[in-house]
């Protein structure tokens, strides 16, 4: 709590695992994780500190997976059930909900690539995953709401995507990735219906029977504001080969080919770095959705490698100028009418990065594994000068 205190910053956005607070999914809830949240809120709030909680970041309870996890339409009603439980307890500390951590992980690296658990690839499995996590959304907003939330919303990990060429079969593929990757949540979450091009993308899986009258209604329930994770943009070319059979092929298997043709930075993710890719992606979900709500900034951070100089001192130039450049690009984007009204990187620590495991540092605060030893980097004290320094202009302007 300390390192966050001295950093300077007014919010800071968790995560409550499910399986901690009800660790099979449904029924009785355990006491001690229970606990456990309120000490972590209570200890935020006392150092001034806003809770943003995040209720789900793809850890689900493996019962539920056992019954079919989000495959079936049981676990977006648990998930509902989970939200209700949890308001409740923390509903009078915490201002700001955030459903679910960029579903497209959850349905399509879990269910359809099999890089993330449940470790499957399905093409209709993957779909119905996709549908019944945007469910879960909107039975969950539904529940926070009822329970007095003042701020509800979701995180999309949304991609701006670029075609390698004006070909038509490459403009196609531009086409198809844009619905895999973000027409397929932001359509029935912000405009009430399902992706245009859906048919197109995913052939005779499009419109399954996991989908029910009153789904998109519920799934479109108004958010007070939409959560954006941005890392790198994709340029895709059509693949020279697709499955035309669509219940032989998997998801993802839509018939387009990733490029990099950047020529930039990139990170030790192998994402190139483009920041003004962030300003395009925001700027094109103002103009396609007249009433997008206010956007929050959910993550947005850089994975490279780190010095540790003798003294303890940890040198990541790269990162501190992946940062400001991205900070520069959001407000780039403010400036041209997107509503922009904060911004949360990621992520303080250095963490599990779920398949990639702890080799991928993207803390301002270095990690050594083998002792716990917490040391600031480099980009740490950078950031504590820019938020002091941009709370000093705020209140110079306030007066």
């Amino acid at each position: 709590m300390g390192l966050l205190h001295r950093l300077g910053v007014d919010t800071y956005r968790f995560s409550i695992a499910w399986p901690r607070l009800v660790p099979r999914g449904t029924g009785p809830a355990n006491p001690k994780g229970l606990d456990f949240y309120d000490r972590l809120i209570d200890e935020l709030l006392a150092a001034g500190i806003q809770p943003a909680v995040t209720l789900y970041h793809w850890d689900l309870p493996q019962a539920l997976e056992d019954r079919g996890g989000w495959r079936v339409r049981g676990t977006a009603e648990a998930f509902a059930d989970y939200t209700a439980l949890a308001a409740e307890r923390y509903g009078d500390r915490v201002a700001r909900w955030i459903t679910l951590n960029e579903p497209y992980c959850s349905a399509f690296v879990g269910y359809a690539e099999g890089r993330h658990a449940p470790g499957a690839r399905e093409g209709r499995g993957a779909l119905a995953a996709a549908h019944h996590l945007l469910l879960a959304h909107g039975l969950a907003v539904r529940e926070l709401r009822a329970a007095g939330a003042r701020e509800v919303g979701i995180a999309l990990n949304l991609d701006r995507i670029h075609a390698a060429s004006g070909r038509p079969e490459d403009q196609a593929a531009r086409r198809r990735a844009e619905v895999l990757h973000n027409d397929v949540w932001t359509e029935p979450l912000l405009a009430g219906r399902y992706p245009a091009q859906e048919a197109e993308t995913w052939g005779g899986l499009a419109d399954g029977p996991w989908r029910l009258p009153g789904d998109l209604e519920v799934i479109g329930t108004p958010l007070d504001f939409l959560g954006v994770n941005f890392y790198r943009p994709i340029t895709v070319a059509a693949a020279a080969h697709r499955t035309e059979d669509p219940g032989a092929r998997t998801a993802v298997d839509i018939g387009v080919a990733e490029l990099d043709p950047y020529g930039t930075p990139h990170t030790t993710m192998a994402w190139p770095v483009v920041p003004g890719a962030l300003t395009e992606l925001l700027c094109n979900l103002h103009t396609r959705y007249p009433q997008l709500p206010p956007v929050w900034i959910t993550e947005n951070g850089a994975a490279f490698e780190d010095t540790v100089r003798p003294d303890g001192s940890v040198h990541d130039p790269e990162r501190t100028r992946y940062l400001a450049a991205h900070l520069a690009a959001v407000a780039d984007a403010a400036a041209a009418g997107v509503d922009v009204r904060g911004y949360y990187l990621w992520s303080l620590l250095d963490n599990f990065e779920w398949a990639r495991g702890y080799d991928q540092r993207f803390g301002l605060v270095r990690v050594d594994y083998d002792t716990l030893t917490r040391l600031p980097k480099d980009s740490y004290h950078w950031y504590r000068a820019l938020i002091t320094a941009h709370r000093a202009r705020t209140e110079d302007t306030a007066r």
